[in-house]
């Protein structure tokens, strides 16, 4: 989205083995030309937000973003820039979606379009964006969700005359947040649009099959006050919801992150790892994406694309914290686009296997390998007939009967191509002269065989086999699974999976059956191979009593106020501390602090706090946690909160920039009436800065680790604890313990 902000399939692991032949020797498994380094946007602009990635016809990456300057300095908006790459590292700017008099009939003069979301539908792309102003109320922020379509990824973008979501007035006033949307095809052939924010909640609702009109009743998929940015995918039969939580532009306090629910159901209910809903009001949400206290902060709005390889991977913009605007301070937020690894381990999605955004060199996405065919060029020198007359034009292969590659691959092996059946029954990919997976329009199935054994899944309703579609073949051993779908996005409408007799040896060949088919962009590559592990969270080894203490006997002499409260008391093994009508946000600085010196070196201080905030009321903004203190305008506080209607763990930082504090947060995990706190603190032996890490637990056993905030190496953090941000109505926090351990 811009910059208001309200308030703190089957990537499944699957092989087949396809040894060389003495005629024709096996390919060396691909591996990237070059490693890359985040972001990847720069040589587009130092900014590129709310990004999203297609493959388009040509082969070709194609990535959008929402309109701003693209570089400092030059203060002229882009209204969906537009970017192409052929290897996902390397970025080319080829003009904006819209120009500056471009609008639909309902867009007010001077609106902006944010949050791009492409996909293709039917034999055309389209675009979703959030039209930031309409013509429904003079007074702007009357957001709707716009549609535009195109031939091709680079346009010409036409806008539909009437907005897939006009703007819905607000009950508390203004209109809700009717922005950031998100296009999903099913495996019925159901469109889905999920949109929404912070007021009014993130919704999905049905969409005409021409994608351009909403249809139905909406369903609230993720409560309001916490979500936005989503994105939906299906893989290994479960629909992933990822959102982004807390504020996207607070500069160098911005706290901005990705959270993942799945369902059985486009419609939910998403759950977390605890099963916890998204749409509660002590709010599920299990971290796919968190900075980690290298350079990057507010990472998040992410999309989703996967390699040649079958490794997935997730596009997002993000912060470079030592320069987080574009110009001016406190203006635009500089948000260049950001890609990394996203890995599945235990049915759960994670970047980097939970190390969160690379800064480093990183191994490149696989986007080319020993097959790799664009039919960009006349004739077919790497091919050969065995049956049926095929021609290229135009960059792509027609044809019917049999062709097969004079490559091999050896190892496990992922085959796609996009396909059309422009006359044949039947068309796919054969592996090995063997192992088939063909798009039978006349069985209205996607079929795999292999000898006698056969595994079938309809395709659904209304599929029209002339439209392209994606095919792709992951076989990893001797299972097989093979995905259909409009444009690789984890939307595939048939999936099939099926046992092969044994391992397979041979090259990838095309086939059509019953007339003609149109093949492009085949490729057979080394399958990825899957992280399995995450990796470590914090340890947490022997305790430090000295430094700790279980409040049995009044307050240890270690102890120190800033702004003494003389209504916390000690008493019965218990600190209990009615939360303050003050805060330490901004300038005001009038709550009390509760603080001790820290241990030298790394250690990990906890605290189990009880605080009833009960749930869906008002009552902002009540808290009561840790906090890693250096003044008043340099912390980072560890709380249970209440925000609006929600409850939530959030993990705020304060500092001072450009002669004056700044305030942002993240979001951790699900918040209980007694909540376990953890800070874990390192020192980064690179730069001698303090790193603080955030954990939250339910139960003081399972523990959710979240993100990172920095001190410089010049100060001296001490722990302490909060209660504040409101007295009514009267709530007492109830702090057990305060333990370090090393």
């Amino acid at each position: 989205m811009g910059h208001l902000r309200r308030g703190g399939a089957l990537a499944a692991t699957l092989g087949l083995l396809l040894a060389g032949s003495a005629a024709a020797p096996a390919a060396a498994e691909p591996r990237s030309a070059v490693p890359y380094r985040n972001p990847i946007s720069a040589g587009v602009g130092d900014t590129f937000a709310d990004p999203v990635i297609v493959r388009g016809d040509d082969g070709y990456w194609y990535a959008y973003g929402t309109t701003d300057p693209l570089r400092e300095g030059e203060r002229s908006f882009h209204r969906v820039p537009t970017a192409r790459s052929a290897d996902l590292v390397d970025w080319t700017y080829v003009g904006d979606a819209f120009g500056p008099d471009q609008r639909p009939p309902y867009a007010a003069p001077g609106a902006a379009y944010w949050a791009p979301d492409v996909r293709r539908i039917g034999d055309r792309y389209v675009m979703y964006m959030t039209v930031t102003d309409t013509t429904v109320s003079p007074e702007g922020s009357d957001y709707a969700i716009g549609a535009a379509t195109a031939p091709t990824p680079t346009g010409p973008w036409t806008f539909a005359d009437e907005p897939v979501v006009a703007p819905r007035p607000g009950g508390g006033g203004g209109y809700l947040w009717t922005i950031d949307p998100s296009q999903f095809t099913d495996t019925d052939g159901t469109s889905y649009l999920y949109y929404g924010s912070y007021y009014g909640g993130v919704s999905v609702t049905e969409l005409s099959p021409d994608g351009l009109r909403a249809v139905g009743t909406p369903t609230l998929v993720a409560i309001d006050n916490k979500f936005e940015g989503t994105y939906v995918l299906r893989h290994d039969g479960w629909y992933y919801l990822f959102a982004s939580t807390a504020n996207c532009c607070a500069g160098p306090a911005t706290g901005y992150s990705v959270q993942v629910g799945r369902a059985r159901s486009p419609r939910g209910p998403f759950l977390d790892r605890d099963g916890v809903p998204l749409t509660a009001s002590r709010t599920g949400g299990t971290p796919v994406l968190t900075q980690n206290g290298n350079r990057w902060i507010g990472t998040g709005h992410n999309g989703f694309l996967t390699d040649l390889s079958g490794q997935d991977w997730i596009v997002y913009h993000a912060i470079d914290r030592a320069d987080p605007y574009l110009d001016e301070p406190f203006g635009i937020n500089e948000r260049p686009m950001l890609l990394d690894r996203l890995d599945w381990i235990d049915g759960w999605p994670t970047v980097n296997a939970g190390a969160g955004p690379s800064d480093g060199t990183r191994p490149a996405p696989v986007t080319t390998g020993p097959v790799d065919e664009r039919f960009d060029r006349a004739g077919l020198a790497g091919w050969r007939r065995i049956g049926g007359d095929w021609r290229v034009a135009d960059g792509r292969l027609t044809g019917g009967g049999t062709l097969t590659s004079r490559t091999t691959v050896g190892g496990d092996v992922r085959a796609e191509a996009d396909l059309r059946l422009t006359g044949a029954r039947s068309a796919g990919i054969t592996l090995a002269d063997r192992v088939e997976v063909r798009v039978d329009a006349a069985a209205g199935a996607l079929v795999a065989r292999d000898g006698r054994r056969t595994a079938s899944a309809p395709l659904p309703a209304g599929f029209d086999p002339a439209h392209r579609h994606n095919l792709a073949v992951e076989v990893r051993g001797r299972q097989l699974v093979a995905e259909l779908s409009p444009a690789r996005l984890g939307d595939q409408v048939a999936v099939v999976e099926l046992r092969l007799e044994r391992p397979v040896a041979g090259r990838i060949t095309l086939r059509a059956d019953g007339g003609t088919a149109e093949f492009d962009n085949v490729s057979a590559v080394r399958l990825f191979q899957p992280v399995r592990a995450a990796v470590p969270a914090p340890r947490v080894g022997r305790e430090l009593v000295a430094y700790s203490d279980e409040f049995a006997d009044g307050l240890g002499p270690a102890w120190s106020w800033i702004r003494e409260d003389p209504a916390a008391t000690v008493a019965g093994g218990a600190l209990r501390w009615p939360t303050q009508a003050a805060d330490l946000t901004g300038t005001g600085n009038t709550a009390s602090v509760l603080l001790r010196d820290a241990p030298a070196g790394d250690y990990v201080v906890e605290t189990k706090v009880t605080l009833d905030l009960g749930e869906e009321t008002v009552r902002n903004y009540q808290q009561a946690g840790l906090v890693a203190y250096v003044d008043d305008d340099r912390f980072a506080r560890l709380a249970q909160v209440a925000i609006w209607n929600t409850r939530q763990v959030e993990y705020g930082y304060e500092l001072p920039f450009a002669g004056q504090p700044v305030y942002g947060g993240t979001i951790v995990g699900t918040p209980a009436t007694t909540t376990w706190l953890r800070l874990a603190h390192r020192v980064d032996p690179a730069n001698g800065e303090h790193e603080f890490r955030a954990a939250s637990s339910r139960d003081g056993r399972h523990w959710t680790w979240g993100g990172v905030w920095t001190f410089p190496a010049d100060t001296t953090p001490r722990i302490g604890l909060v209660a504040h941000g409101g007295n009514q109505p009267p709530v007492t926090a109830e702090f057990d313990y305060v333990r370090f351990y090393r």
